[in-house]
């Protein structure tokens, strides 16, 4: 199924998910137009084969005193699988980096940081950061204002 077209009633299942993942059956089939049983069973399907990872808070970091939001792009200096799995086992320790990506381009990953203000920030840089191995270079771009806060994925692609 994660690689099939999914069906026009499991699209509005997942919207109407990513919206409010905490909405009960009864609610979802009322919205999607299913008795509740079926309901249910689409929704055990499409976490069973993954197409739903998991069910998740979400948090305004700001509000819990996360004000500083910045992506930093890192080069590495060897481009061997080795050193690149070591880097990211060495990345996904880090709590203040919530997403890390492989990315094309000049630079090898970008970083996704989080930090309550600009010192910590610089100490978790220089001190953390600037140590992982085989860094060569990185470059910090810090966020002044989220215009669009990730809020869910585009399903318009996913119906069959």
């Amino acid at each position: 199924m994660p690689n099939d077209p999914l069906e026009a009633v499991d699209v509005r299942i997942l919207e109407a998910l990513q919206t409010d993942g905490r909405m009960t059956n009864q609610t979802l089939s009322e919205e999607v137009g299913l008795s509740t049983s079926p309901c249910w069973r689409r929704v055990r399907q499409l976490e069973e084969t993954g197409v739903i990872k998991g069910y998740r808070a979400e948090l305004d970091r700001k509000k819990i005193g996360l004000g500083v939001l910045a992506f930093i792009r890192v080069k590495i200096d060897s481009h061997s699988e080795q050193e690149a799995e070591e880097f990211s086992a060495s990345v996904s320790k880090l709590k203040e980096v919530v997403a890390c990506y492989s990315i094309a381009g000049d630079a090898d990953f970008l970083l996704q940081v989080v930090s309550p203000d600009l010192d910590t920030y610089a100490d978790f840089a220089m001190a953390v950061v600037r140590r992982l191995p085989r860094i060569k270079e990185m470059q910090t771009t810090f966020v002044l204002k989220e215009i669009k806060p990730f809020e869910g994925l585009p399903l318009s692609f996913a119906r069959g």
